[in-house]
């Protein structure tokens, strides 16, 4: 899988508004034990705080959902404050765990070393960044990489279909996509414009993936991108186009993403858990069973699982976030 420079060991994205709350009330059997691995004690209560990508939401959402199957008392809250936003919000201690679509850059990282934050980074799934049409757009099913930079570098002045292909009609090209704080956007103009943040600006800007999804939908030239859940979500209304990154037009599925082909658009998704956070039961607990559900959790949310090699290296990270708590 071809991930950009920066996005290994990233930098800064999204506002975003809505904020999902989980009341994570139900019945378990057995108890989780304080590193959430299960056993006789109390069971876990209190409240587990997330918050940061958009794209990374559904995903611990869903999780949540799972995990309050299992353990009772506990209510874990999923914001989208965006990639940056969130990581913000993680170095000033205000959440447990950070969702991110993209690596914690250097600033992020020395802003949480000032504050005494001391994390762990985990990835725990991946996804295929999609770009999208509407559904009765019936002219385009691919574009290259080279087309995408033509419509989206900065001081792009294109704004019709027949501009990117004279074989295309001439019809109205109206773009939507998520603003400069989220990590989707930071992702997307590396990958093809070469470098993180090099966008056209005229493009209609939101925060919330659902307002892009409407815009696209609602619009007969529309265009825009996201996170592939959110296709999924909504693909009786969107269309997914593939992508020539270069060797011909592949489309964003599972398998794609997983061996690399679907570039240069496929990414790994990430939580942070914050290491004194693992003090809280609750906490520990559902970062435990965060991983150890990650292939089933993944598939419910609609987005690519690891692969055998990811999810051992995730089971190490988690041993060394273990290890930074008993250190």
């Amino acid at each position: 899988m071809n991930i950009p420079t920066s996005l290994r060991r990233a930098k800064t994205p999204v506002v975003l508004t809505a904020v999902a709350l989980l009341a994570v009330s139900a019945c378990g059997s057995a108890a989780a034990g304080p590193d959430g691995s299960g056993g006789e004690g109390e069971k876990p209560s209190g409240t587990v705080r997330v918050d940061g990508s958009s794209t990374v939401a559904p995903l611990s959402t869903v999780a949540a959902e799972l995990f309050r199957a299992e353990n009772a008392g506990v209510e874990v809250t999923v914001g989208t404050s965006g990639t940056g936003g969130g990581f913000d919000k993680f170095c000033h201690g205000e959440t447990d765990i950070s969702n991110a679509s993209r690596a914690i850059e250097d600033v992020e990282a020395s802003a949480c070393k000032l504050k005494g934050v001391e994390y762990q980074e985990l990835q725990v799934a991946g996804d295929g960044l999609s770009v999208v049409v509407g559904k009765d757009n019936d002219f385009v099913e691919c574009l290259t990489v080279d087309q995408l930079r033509m419509i989206w570098q900065p001081g792009s002045t294109i704004d019709n279909w027949n501009q990117v292909d004279a074989a295309f009609p001439d019809r109205e090209l109206e773009l939507f996509g998520p603003g400069t704080e989220s990590g989707t956007f930071d992702y997307f103009t590396e990958a093809v414009n070469g470098e993180e943040g090099a966008s056209r600006a005229d493009y209609k800007v939101s925060e919330d993936d659902d307002l892009i999804v409407r815009g696209v939908a609602g619009s007969a030239g529309g265009m825009g991108y996201f996170g592939h859940s959110y296709y999924e979500e909504n693909k009786d209304e969107l269309k997914a186009l593939a992508i020539d990154g270069g060797d011909g037009c592949v489309a964003p599925t599972v398998q794609n993403v997983q061996d690399g082909s679907y570039k240069p658009l496929a990414r790994p998704l990430f939580i942070y858990p914050k290491v004194s956070s693992l003090e809280k039961p609750e906490v520990a607990a559902f970062i435990e069973y965060y991983v150890e559900n990650n292939e089933r959790i993944a598939e419910k949310a609609n987005f690519v699982p690891l692969g055998a090699e990811q999810d051992a290296e995730l089971r190490e990270d988690l041993d060394a976030l273990k290890a930074k708590r008993e250190s």
